[in-house]
């Protein structure tokens, strides 16, 4: 018997698995792959994702820091620099070793190679099945990523996307060059945006989001002729990884002694970049909720996460469609710096919502306007 199962030894799944351990609970931890474990990732940590982990005690011993987010639409630039503490551009395989490390110091149990097969009838439910029979616990979390089976074998499943985020996919490849910024660097292409982020002192990641249909990391880069050529040349350092569609709903993602969170708790889309931030953020709330004896709080605080980073994602979703508006907004932002660093502050958490002030976003409109 213990006192959480968590399906999934991701980042989500391993940030509950450790919080619950520092708050007394026994943790299982059952994943089916063996560390470290990729995925198709951004890699660039937001401010409050950073000090999400360095609140559990997760030290990352690689990585690159970053200071801010560069916008780059054609002639259009515009740049915006945290007004906290900065960002960590980090290889997804690196992290996950440095929250395994912390997951074994602190006492998680950590079953690698474990196949999960179901749930027992409930809820409650009295454990999660395994390929080795049940295995008893008062607690079980679905941390398992966009396809999460837990998900779907709860009948927490959502319907079908149908939404401006529906068939979007990504595709990550990682070169052996030297950063050329110390920001993470968004390009806006024909159906299609690019992320550059800086993972170590000589090596760079580069992910691409794109709508609809089947394509490649080398067809996709076509649409970058600058960034392309940049590029030419240097070494690939990884092979490429691929996700999507990644617009998932959920019905909710709390039924009984069960609760989800990261990506098996529904994800609208990478366009923003703080997905593992909100996976943190939930998995902090999780923790909250597990320590009161009681996951009915959970729910709610997982909307409050949630709710103004779908707002931004929406917002950005939108101007993806929309090249003339988008190009419009990031002249804007470029005419106003301070602001758009503002933005950047409240979008990473360091900065409340009200910051921005009725005459922030005044301002921001008569740019638009302008523009």
């Amino acid at each position: 018997m213990t006192d959480l199962a968590v399906v999934g030894g991701g980042p989500a799944g391993l940030a509950v698995a450790i919080g619950a351990r520092l708050a007394g609970l026994t943790v299982a931890v059952l994943e089916r792959s063996r560390p470290p474990v990729d995925k198709a990732c951004g890699e660039g940590l937001m401010p409050d994702a950073v000090a999400h982990l360095r609140a559990l005690g997760v030290e990352i011993e690689e990585g690159h820091p970053f200071r801010g987010i560069r916008y780059v639409d054609g002639d259009a630039v515009a740049e915006g620099v945290f007004p906290q503490a900065g960002g960590l551009g980090v290889r997804r395989l690196d992290l996950h070793r440095a929250l395994v490390r912390r997951a074994e110091a602190v006492g998680v149990r950590l079953a690698w190679g474990t196949a999960v097969r179901g749930l027992p009838p409930g809820p409650p439910y009295a454990g999660i099945e395994t390929g080795a029979g049940l295995l008893p616990a008062r607690w079980i979390v679905g941390a398992d990523g966009l396809r999460s089976r837990v998900r779907r074998w709860a009948g927490l499943e959502g319907p079908a996307a149908t939404s401006i985020g529906a068939g979007r996919f990504g595709v990550r490849r990682h070169f052996a060059l030297p950063p050329w910024t110390d920001c993470v660097e968004v390009h806006w292409g024909p159906g299609c945006e690019a992320y550059v982020t800086p993972v170590g002192r000589e090596e760079i990641g580069i992910a691409l989001l794109w709508s609809g249909g089947t394509s490649g990391f080398d067809a996709l880069l076509a649409r970058f002729p600058g960034l392309e050529e940049r590029v030419a040349g240097a070494p690939v350092a990884s092979r490429d990884r691929g996700a999507g569609p990644l617009h998932q709903q959920v019905r909710g993602v709390r039924r009984g002694n069960l609760a989800l969170v990261g990506d098996a708790a529904g994800y609208l889309d990478a366009i923003t970049g703080e997905g593992l931030a909100v996976a943190f953020h939930e998995a902090a709330a999780l923790v909250t909720a597990l320590r009161g004896g009681d996951l009915a709080p959970y729910p709610a605080a997982w909307r409050r996460i949630n709710r103004l980073p779908n707002a931004m994602t929406s917002l950005v979703l939108g101007l993806e469609r929309r090249p003339r508006l988008r190009a419009r907004a990031i002249r804007a932002l470029a005419a106003e710096p301070a602001l758009f660093s503002r933005l950047l502050g409240i979008h990473g958490r360091t900065l409340p919502a009200r910051d921005l002030g009725l005459d922030g976003a005044l301002r921001l409109a008569w740019r638009l306007v302008a523009a």
